[in-house]
């Protein structure tokens, strides 16, 4: 790995590490050299008595979830889609939900980072924690992880329940389900009345797998084909949406899984859109959600996806979205090949007001001067920056962008 960097930084052309793809934004886009790490897709060591695990940064969530399996362990929590490669998913700070549970960045031990300046680093809150704070949420700007360290729990079984709620009525009741819950999780639907919820707690119960023939019919005909063709006739006829939408929600039924957790967390997601996703306080959790809503109502704005809410618990990593308070996470989604950016910069406007931070893997409009005062962090992580990769072999214009040049000359907070 150091041959490849130091190749790279020879042509004086940057450098940058390529994950699943699965980003919404440019954040792996290059003019210079692109890596790909998806040979790198080993479990390097397993101790089931700590439940830490080391492993290759380009194997997939889908892989590690079944690999840990294998040894009788599990994440402690993940997102509902698993094609991301694990360094990806911990650089741009890919969460799940449960107000208990941090993001995926939160349950890494230690890392292994090659560097242009400084070789192979070990980083842990013991070697070098500043390093290792900055790099658990990188934005792959700060060298190549070769290596994760995790610590994992001993593999547990889900009992997850999907079922329509009053949308009112849920967000009166917000704080008790998010509480009350292992996981807890809505989908408020533009123009209607009605949100799907979904609530899942560890069980005790043996997994109850679902069959092939009710899986088809629930995960690929209903939530994806369905869904797929009431988009299509909402981006022909835009005015139709609001009736699709409310269609759409009296066909909402109850369903439950009973499943290893690996296999109860993600969900198929068959249908392609562009999303932005905003991290915020969860006190401002329910009035954000309401006036998100009450704009699309307003001016009557084409939205067919529903709005999804999740909560995550605060955490220590520089520019981890939820770094240091309880946040909920609100996204919004347009369908393929409609115009999305003029929805997406007012729920954006809206998410500003209570100090929103962007998801660093979707899309958003902001920029280094608009993120500083987002983050009490920020000049940390950027003296790690300048410390590392000096000479920007991992610049690209993301990072240009939303972390601005180097700056030799830091002033650490």
């Amino acid at each position: 790995m150091i041959d490849c960097i130091g190749r790279a930084g020879a042509t004086g052309r940057p450098l940058r590490v390529v994950g699943s793809g699965h980003s919404f934004t440019d954040i792996a886009c290059t003019d210079g050299h692109t890596l790909r790490l998806g040979r790198m897709s080993r479990v390097l060591d397993v101790d089931r008595a700590s439940g830490l695990v080391r492993v290759e940064p380009g194997i997939t969530l889908h892989d590690l979830g079944a690999r840990l399996a294998e040894h009788d362990l599990a994440l402690e929590n993940q997102g509902d889609i698993d094609a991301q490669t694990l360094a990806g998913a911990i650089s741009t700070a890919t969460h799940g939900t449960g107000a208990g549970f941090r993001n995926l960045s939160g349950q890494v031990a230690a890392l292994r980072l090659a560097t242009p300046e400084h070789g192979v680093l070990e980083l842990s809150p013991d070697s070098d924690p500043e390093a290792f704070l900055a790099a658990r949420v990188g934005l792959g700007s700060l060298g190549v992880i070769t290596a994760v360290t995790l610590r994992c729990l001993p593999l547990y079984t889900l009992h997850r329940v999907d079922e329509p709620r009053g949308l009112e009525e849920t967000l009166a009741a917000l704080d008790e389900l998010v509480d009350s819950n292992d996981h807890f999780e809505l989908f408020a639907f533009p123009y209607s009345a009605v949100a799907q919820t979904r609530t899942t707690a560890r069980s005790h119960r043996d997994p109850e797998p679902i069959d092939a023939r009710r899986a088809y019919v629930q995960e690929t005909l209903l939530e994806n084909r369905l869904l797929d063709l009431a988009c299509r006739a909402g981006r022909r006829a835009p005015r139709a949406i609001p009736g699709i939408n409310r269609t759409l929600t009296r066909l909402i039924g109850r369903s439950e899984r009973i499943d290893r957790s690996h296999r109860v967390y993600p969900s198929r997601r068959d249908v392609r859109f562009t999303e932005m996703e905003y991290a915020i306080p969860r006190s401002a959790a329910a009035v954000a959600v309401e006036r998100v809503m009450d704009v699309i109502e307003r001016r009557r704005l084409p939205v067919g996806f529903p709005i999804e809410v999740r909560f995550v618990a605060a955490d220590d990593a520089f520019l981890s979205p939820s770094h240091e308070r309880e946040t909920c996470y609100v996204a919004v989604h347009m369908y393929r090949g409609m115009e999305f950016e003029s929805f997406f910069r007012t729920v954006e406007a809206i998410m500003r007001e209570y100090s929103g931070r962007p998801h660093w893997g979707k899309r958003h409009y902001q920029s280094a001067a608009t993120l500083r005062e987002l983050y009490p962090k920020w000049d940390r992580f950027q003296a790690v920056r300048n410390r590392l990769d000096p000479s920007g072999l991992f610049r690209n214009d993301y990072t240009d962008r939303v972390l601005g040049p180097l700056a030799r000359d830091v002033a650490v907070a």
